[in-house]
């Protein structure tokens, strides 16, 4: 054979063309074969060899180009057997591309079979000859002619065969990636490039998952071509599938007990965060590709997937797609809770749909998936979460004061996607080591330099990362330190909060815990009120949790400081002298606040309480300086009135009185620091031998002194008349004059004492008569002061029923109301009858309790001592319940004593406000507690864990009796009626029933006692059928869709309202009784709330099902549609509208009293209009993407709207304008109220826009009403225009 080689070597470089070919003609084809694979497997001079055979082989000459095919068909499959070497393959397959363009048409179509015939049995395993192919078919597609067949095709329709052939083919998994790569080189029609791209995203599933991103990568390349949102689509809803295949294989493994995942987790994201960079890569270079990815995604927002949502936060790297990927976002997360809100508000729409995927836990999941190295998405996360934060985070309210809600719960779809942020970076901060520094950095930023806005949830975010990884921030602790330095200029509220939440690390920190002291002392002496303010909450805070050894135990004293704590063992760090001289140091620094404003020594008041309970060891040095404090303003002069200097609390600047000694804070710091105290050593006394009795001793000493002192101060107290403090009748309240603004401090002054020395007295007492006897003096003199305090600041100015700020400690309240109301103790009776026979003190406490309650309700707090501890707070609140619950229901208010009939039903009343702000508060602040609420009112002890069952039981048990009250109070005659009563009853309805499952059989007994007493109470008051008709609203909603009940109640409102058309005789209906002459404007507000309501659901429905169709626009060639077929979504729409219309005809027939009502139901109208044409707008829609008749519904309702609405909202229009109304009596009132009713309807044509929005909105309707009839060549008319 080398012979043969060696020849045609030589004639080639010789030149000798004619030679070479008669040579070469007398090879046999085998001969021929046999040198060319001999000369490729050794690798020598193969390239020239091939290129002589060329040469001797014209392309004009059949017998040429027979050969030239030969070399073709021999070389392709040799090239693809692997026997050859790399360089060697690449060399032939470069010759024979460059000879391609010489092969007449039928030889090319040869090639071109063979390769098809190739790649379909699956020979093209390395597809090294694949290069050739691309070659092969744009020489083919330049033909003119080529038999296919038994005709002819031209070289273009050729190849477009082909290529169907081939993407119609199995494909051999082994030369997928090396197809598309082939297919990235051939020119490709568009119609073509749809075949390959749909080809090559059906193979993905057949792939090896390591082979998915090259793949992926080449589908990129190959969309530059174009289809470039079918590539995207195809990729991301390939990853979407493996997702949830290996989420469910995950879920069921456990059960099945797999041993091999067909999908390994980590493989697939690892693969996942390859193709997502490929992606990214891929939108960098190409802009139409991120065009595009974006576009898509804006479409089709429910088809989100962790997947696609890791892609955009990747993409959200390249700068100019940033701020645009953002925004999708925050729309999609926004929506995604509203769907949530509207569905789970609304018992109609959970029927109809399905329970969609929730987008928050997609974006969670990301943060999960991201540990699996996806470093460039992470980037992402922390951007997003500070975005969500910084966008719906808690805006200043009004005055720039943040608006206090409870933290824990985010019920908004606003507050959510705050929450979410928050979510987001708290995981992301736990999971990537590398962003830590940066989250940290961006949290403790914002708490700077936000000082105008809330930064209520970066103080929540912050507290959650120390707790999770206080030894990670401790590496941080620089960046701590520098956010002390701003400490002093920062508002109150953020420094709490700062120290709060890094409270762990200052134990286990030395160096933290030194610069945060050095700077609460600069700011001890800031110029700034506030800053002085920071750091005595610095102090304080410092002073709680750094336990001197000796100090009893937290579990004696438990004390909730931040949500959790870090417990670290401070005395392996620290000795306890030096923990004990370092809080006597700091002690020592607040004495000096003793100096300043009353603002700072109130908080240092309310403060020593707790630093006792934690720190008991300082109580020396406490009580040392309570003491020196208190001494100054007591007068010890036994017999000299009153026994407390009111000048020196007070300071003038100008002509301005300030208060510069809260005095009674003073007092009952005191009081309650010595009381606890004395407590703890009376239970501690037996196990105090071999302590130093010197001390003990000194401590004694103070102690009964400070009795001694109080004692006498509270006797003294009980004889001071009013004039003694030149507080009587005569003296000037005004707070115009500043002998009145000192007159008022006077007066706050005194009763806060008396109230503090009333609490002192009842513990002392220890149910002693003679005590109680001296407690009721105390409060008689309080009571006294308090009416004229009352009667005075109601002249010029509006009178004021509320009672200054108690200073009793919640848990005195809580105590005061069981003995009074529960206690029936023999030994204890005759005592407690001192205080029970005054009815004036028993309402003092009850009022006091409410006052207490509703602090709690509004700022998750209450003054005094363990007013800040959530547990103790809870156990007050279930004792209070028990109580007042008691009381109410014990004693109603039909059987209370005539001639105190005022003032005790007021008391039920409170009773009864107490509850209901307890619920409420409850409801807000410990929303998983409700139950154990519950169940203390019959049992007093908590319950651990009541079962689901029983607690509804329970919670439908105190409806009951609740229920029973209201229905008691119904059953009387209307004179009797107390309203305030029936709407706080309802109110606790309302808070009660919140608490069943809807779809609970309570839940419908409830409803229907509601739809009952609607129907059957016919009181005359308006604001109680207000509270009852929303009652009953929220609740039916949540039972089912309430069109029928509106039907009802706008017939009821027509009828009783009257018709606007005087001549008209309007049928008398009475559904519901509630409805009559005085309450039915009220109530067609309520229902005109509530159609708003309905419309906003039908709403987003049309919207729901337009998107739908968007996305179905693929399979939407179905036969026509009839009625019975019609789509569940159009069918709901269709009829709701339907039922809405005939309420409304009733409403705009009514003659509603022009102002308000005329408005709303103009606007309801005007949106109705709106929604119908929106539904017209898709049906428009519809009729162009598949042609077939409307649905026959559709149809009917188009008829009623013309018929039973347009006309008449054209007559409701005239009749707003004219301003006439219906309505019986005489002439002369008709004159009077039609005067009346014609200045209001000129106010509302002035005012409003109502009517010419209804105007263009009917003819709006009308307008598409025309091009849909046009469409769908059905004449669809608005009959009655």
């Amino acid at each position: 054979m080398r012979a043969e080689t060696d020849k045609i070597l030589t004639l080639s470089d010789g030149d000798k063309t004619a030679e070479l070919q008669k040579y070469l003609s007398s090879l046999s084809d085998d001969q021929l074969i046999t040198v060319i694979s001999n000369g490729a497997l050794k690798g020598k001079k193969v390239g020239s060899m091939i290129k002589g055979i060329f040469k001797g082989s014209p392309s004009n000459s059949s017998e040429g180009s027979n050969r030239r095919l030969l070399v073709y068909q021999h070389c392709i499959p040799l090239c693809e057997s692997g026997d050859l070497q790399t360089e060697v393959a690449a060399d032939i397959i470069g010759l024979l591309m460059l000879e391609a363009h010489t092969l007449p048409g039928p030889c090319l179509a040869q090639v071109a079979s063979l390769f098809v015939e190739a790649i379909k049995v699956g020979k093209m395993g390395n597809g090294k000859s694949l290069e050739l192919f691309p070659t092969v078919l744009t020489a083919l597609s330049a033909c003119e002619a080529l038999s296919y067949g038994k005709g002819e095709l031209n070289g273009e329709e050729y190849k477009k065969q082909l290529i169907n052939s081939l993407c119609s083919s199995r494909w051999d998994p082994k030369c997928v990636i090396h197809l598309t790569t082939m297919f990235r080189d051939v020119p490709l029609s568009s119609e073509e490039l749809q075949f390959v791209v749909e080809k090559v995203l059906r193979v993905f599933n057949k792939l090896d998952l390591q082979e998915i991103p090259p793949l992926v990568y080449q589908l990129l390349l190959l969309s530059a071509k174009g289809c470039k949102k079918q590539v995207l689509d195809g990729i991301i809803s390939y990853f979407k599938e493996q997702d949830i295949r290996q989420e469910e294989e995950q879920k069921h493994g456990e059960s099945l007990d797999l041993e091999v995942q067909s999908i390994p987790q980590d493989q697939l994201r690892h693969v996942e965060g390859t193709a997502i960079l490929h992606i990214v890569f891929a939108i960098r270079l190409d802009h139409e590709l991120g065009r595009e990815f974006l576009k898509s995604i804006k479409a089709s927002y429910g088809d989100l997937c962790p997947f696609s949502v890791a892609l955009l936060l990747s993409v959200a790297r390249i700068q100019r797609y940033e701020e645009q990927v953002f925004d999708l976002l925050k729309g999609a997360i926004i929506k995604s809770f509203k769907d949530v809100q509207m569905q789970q508000g609304s018992k109609f729409l959970q029927d109809l749909l399905p329970g969609q995927c929730s987008l928050a836990q997609m974006i969670l999941d990301t943060v999960k998936n991201s540990v699996f190295g996806w470093d460039h998405v992470t980037q992402g996360l922390v951007q997003l979460g500070f975005f969500l934060m910084d966008n719906f985070g808690p805006r200043p309210g009004p005055f720039g004061k943040a608006a206090e809600s409870p933290a824990a719960i985010a019920r908004t779809p606003v507050q959510q996607a705050c929450k979410l942020g928050g979510q987001v970076l708290l995981q992301g901060f736990k999971m990537h080591e590398p962003i830590r520094g940066e989250i940290l950095e961006q949290v403790l930023n914002r708490l700077v330099t936000k000082t105008a806005s809330p930064v209520s949830h970066y103080l929540e975010l912050f507290s959650d990362i120390v707790v999770s990884a206080p030894m990670i921030l401790l590496e941080s602790s620089s960046k701590v330190t520098e956010t002390f330095d701003h400490l002093s200029y920062l508002p109150l509220a953020t420094v709490q909060g700062l120290l709060k939440a890094v409270q762990p690390l200052l134990k286990v920190s030395m160096s933290l815990k030194d610069a945060l002291i050095l700077v609460l002392r600069k700011a001890m002496f800031s110029s700034q009120l506030d800053g002085r303010k920071s750091a005595v909450t610095g102090f304080l805070l410092l002073l709680k949790n750094f336990r001197v050894l000796g100090s009893l135990s937290s579990s004696q004293c438990s004390q909730a400081i931040s949500s959790s704590q870090v417990q670290v063992d401070v005395h392996s760090r620290y000795n306890s002298a030096a923990n004990e001289a370092f809080c006597l140091e700091i002690l020592s620094s607040l004495r000096r606040c003793l100096g300043q404003q009353a603002d700072v020594r109130l908080m240092l008041y309310e403060g020593f309480y707790d630093v006792l309970r934690r720190n008991s060891q300082l109580a020396s040095s406490i009580m040392q300086t309570l003491f020196s404090q208190l001494r100054r303003y007591y007068e010890p002069e036994q017999d000299l009135l009153p026994p407390v200097k009111l000048e020196p609390c007070i300071t003038a600047l100008g002509n301005q009185v300030y208060l510069q000694e809260p005095l009674a804070h003073l007092v009952s710091c005191t009081v309650h620091c010595l009381l606890w105290l004395q407590g703890m050593r009376r239970s501690a006394h037996p196990n105090t031998d071999d302590s130093d009795n010197d001390d003990e001793e000194e401590e004694e000493g103070y102690q009964s002194e400070l009795q001694t002192i109080l004692e006498n101060m509270t006797r003294r107290m009980i004889k001071c008349e009013l004039e003694d403090f030149e507080l009587d009748k005569s003296a000037e309240f005004s707070m115009g004059s500043s002998v009145g603004v000192k007159n008022n401090i006077y007066a706050v002054l005194v009763m806060g004492v008396y109230e503090v020395l009333m609490e002192f007295s009842f513990i002392k007492a220890n149910y002693s008569k003679s005590h109680f006897e001296e407690l009721l003096e105390l409060f008689h003199r309080y009571h006294k002061l308090s009416e004229i305090l009352k009667e005075k600041s109601g002249k010029g100015r509006v009178p004021s029923n509320k009672i200054p700020r108690s200073l009793l400690s919640l848990g005195f309240v809580s105590t005061l109301l069981t003995v009074l109301f529960r206690d029936s103790t023999q030994s204890k009776e005759e005592a407690l009858s001192v205080l029970r026979s005054s009815g004036e003190f028993v309402r003092y406490a009850v009022s006091v309790a409410v006052q207490k309650i509703q602090q709690l309700e509004e700022h998750g707090h209450a003054d005094g001592p363990d007013g800040q501890n959530t547990d103790k707070i809870f156990r007050f609140l279930c004792d209070m319940t028990s109580v007042l619950m008691w009381r109410y229901t014990n004693i109603p208010t039909a059987v209370e004593d005539a001639g105190k009939k005022e003032k005790r039903s007021s008391l039920s009343l409170l009773c009864l406000e107490g509850l209901l702000r307890i619920f409420t508060t409850c409801q807000q602040r410990f929303p998983d507690k409700m139950p154990q609420l519950l169940s203390s009112m019959e049992v007093p002890e908590d319950n651990e864990d009541p079962e689901d069952g029983s607690v509804t039981e329970m919670n439908f048990f105190y409806i009951r009796q609740f229920q029973r009250a209201l229905f008691t109070q119904l059953s009387g005659s209307e004179d009797d009626f107390n309203s305030k009563e029936a709407q706080l009853l309802v109110n606790i309805l309302s808070v009660l029933s919140h608490q069943l499952k809807p779809s609970s059989q309570q839940f419908v007994q409830m409803i229907t006692w509601m739809v009952k007493i609607c129907k059957e109470t016919s009181f005359e008051d308006s604001s109680f059928s207000k509270g009852l008709l929303s009652l009953l609203f929220s609740l039916h909603v949540l039972y089912k869709s309430p069109t029928s009940l509106l039907l009802e109640l706008c017939q009821d409102i027509h009828s009783q309202l009257g018709d606007i058309d005087q001549d008209v005789e309007v049928e008398k209906q009475s559904h519901f009784a509630i409805i009559n002459m005085k309450t039915a404007s009220t109530a067609a507000l309520l229902v005109l709330s509530q159609v708003s309501r309905v419309l906003d659901e039908v709403d987003w429905l049309i919207a729901r099902r337009k998107s739908q169709q968007s996305s179905d626009k693929s399979g939407s060639s179905d036969a026509t549609q009839t009625a019975g077929q019609q789509d569940p979504i159009e069918k709901a729409v269709t009829l709701q509208l339907g039922t809405l219309l005939t309420a409304l005809n009733e409403l705009v027939q009514t003659a509603l009293l022009p102002g308000t009502c005329t408005i709303t139901l103009l606007r309801e109208l005007s949106r109705t209009y709106t929604i119908l044409t929106t539904l017209v707008k898709y049906y428009i829609q519809v009729c162009a993407s598949q042609h077939g008749a409307l649905p026959a519904r559709f149809e009917k309702l188009v008829k009623l709207s013309g018929s039973h609405l347009t006309p008449q909202c054209y007559s409701f229009i005239t009749y707003a304008q004219s301003g006439e109304l219906s309505g019986g009596g005489t002439d002369d009132k008709k004159k009077k109220r039609t005067e009346v009713n014609t200045a209001a309807s000129a106010k509302l044509q002035r005012e409003t826009k109502a009517i010419p929005d209804l105007i263009f909105s009917i003819e709006q309707y009308e307008k598409f009403l025309i091009t849909l009839s046009k469409k769908s060549k059905v004449l669809y008319v608005n009959v009655g225009t």
